[in-house]
């Protein structure tokens, strides 16, 4: 038993340190981007974050929790509204709110990007909380229709409430704050807090409710408690994804957030893996990197001296066959439910290559 312990704990420390020197790599080729990388490269770098924020934080829901929520969606949008309102100057919404102007307090409000992102996150992880208590109160696919319908709702309220959202002419002429740093920060900083939740005893609590709730309830694990909680955090990092979003695109309206994007979140965990937060960090990569690779299908361009034309909506015909063989030869989605360890693939990399053995 001391043997074990001795190995684990050699085990943990050579896997965090290579995970430190991964992450070390990482920044390194984030400022090289920014310095030498074409603004398109480098803004499908930040939606590359961004999608990575918001899988791993759906994924926790979804698949460590096993609760079928659709609401992505709105948590996003109400991260957007809150980050977007909290950054306009005065005089900026002054001139934004055209058909009635703002609400007050709220339109002598603003505050720098940072605290704006910390005020998305909290707003939608409060909203989420009060959402949680009628919606937890059924399970499967009803829970999945009652949180669409709060996505709909939260689309509509948009829409309509013209005071706080400017209505469907959205808001306009947003800082664009978000850059590789925020972005890839961000992202860096959620997995590692979903990662350290999920090694903990509350995500052993919350794998338990997804294999069985009547049991983990009788061996004194409070359900609802552990599903809320999940909610909230699962929010909060959609919420502060949204606000990131916001200033990325630095135009907002309620058209942006329907249910498609829910949808695509949904893709890419179960291509992913329903409860590997690896696999989503993988499927997120590929999926939004991929789709614009595929855009060259849709353009003229000559392979071996033959003149293609370019057919147009031929990326999403390619993107449909890709997810269909995904689904075929990988049904439990890239991952399954395992996770990636430097161990595993240093071992892996010793019985392939037995001739560098020491």
């Amino acid at each position: 038993m001391k043997f074990m312990g001795g190995f684990l704990k050699v085990t943990k420390r050579r896997d965090g340190t290579l995970t430190a020197f991964s992450i070390i790599v990482l920044l390194f080729f984030l400022f090289y981007a920014d310095q030498n990388l074409d603004s398109y490269t480098v803004r499908i770098l930040e939606n590359v974050a961004i999608f990575i924020t918001l899988a791993v934080s759906y994924n926790l829901i979804n698949g460590v929790v096993g609760q079928f929520s659709l609401a992505p969606n709105a948590f996003l949008a109400i991260g957007a509204y809150t980050s977007a309102i909290f950054t306009l100057s005065p005089e900026e919404k002054l001139r934004s709110f055209i058909i009635e102007p703002m609400l007050w307090p709220l339109s002598v409000m603003s505050f720098p990007f940072a605290i704006s992102l910390l005020l998305a996150g909290i707003v939608t992880a409060l909203v989420a909380v009060m959402m949680a208590m009628p919606v937890f109160r059924v399970r499967g696919d009803y829970l999945a229709i009652v949180t669409l319908g709060f996505g709909e709702v939260i689309q509509v309220l948009a829409n309509n409430f013209l005071s706080i959202t400017n209505g469907s002419l959205g808001l306009k002429g947003l800082y664009p704050y978000t850059n590789l740093w925020w972005a890839w920060g961000f992202c860096i900083f959620t997995v590692f807090c979903t990662v350290r939740l999920i090694n903990s005893s509350y995500g052993r609590a919350m794998k338990a409710v997804r294999e069985d709730e009547i049991a983990a309830e009788a061996m004194g694990i409070n359900a609802l408690r552990i599903k809320t909680f999940a909610f909230a955090f699962s929010a909060f990092f959609q919420g502060v994804a949204g606000g990131l979003l916001a200033h990325l695109v630095t135009t907002i309206s309620p058209s942006l957030f329907t249910f498609m994007f829910t949808f695509n979140l949904l893709i890419i965990v179960v291509i992913g893996g329903l409860g590997s937060t690896t696999g989503s960090v993988i499927a997120a990569v590929l999926v939004t990197w991929g789709n614009e690779a595929l855009r060259i299908f849709e353009e003229p361009s000559n392979f071996f001296g033959y003149q293609y034309e370019g057919i147009p909506g031929m990326r999403m015909i390619l993107f449909s066959v890709i997810l269909i063989l995904v689904m075929l030869f990988a049904r439990n989605g890239i991952m399954g439910r395992s996770e990636f360890s430097w161990e595993s693939l240093l071992q892996w990399f010793r019985r392939k290559t037995p001739a560098l053995r020491v």
